[in-house]
C-alpha cells in the first residue's frame, strides 16, 4: 500500500495512509538489513525496503502490513 510519511510539528515521525483515512505517530523504528519496520500508535506494523534515513519528507513510499 502506498503511505505518505512526514514529520510532525514536534519533530516526530508520522504516517499517512490515504485508503483508510489514517495517521498515525511511529511509535517504533526497527532497521533490517532490507529496510524498515515501523509500529503506529494504533498498533499496526508496516514493512518498507525504502531506507528512510536518506529520504527527504514528505515523501510516499509502499509499505507492506504486517499482521
Amino acid at each position: 500500500m502506498k503511505v505518505m510519511l512526514r514529520h510532525q510539528a514536534d519533530g516526530k515521525l508520522s504516517v499517512y495512509v490515504a485508503k483508510k483515512d489514517l495517521e498515525e505517530t511511529v511509535v517504533e523504528d526497527i532497521i533490517t538489513e532490507t529496510g524498515h519496520i515501523l509500529t503506529l500508535s494504533n498498533g499496526w506494523r508496516l514493512e518498507t525496503s525504502d531506507h528512510l534515513e536518506s529520504m527527504n519528507l514528505p515523501t510516499t513510499i509502499n509499505a507492506k502490513r504486517l499482521d
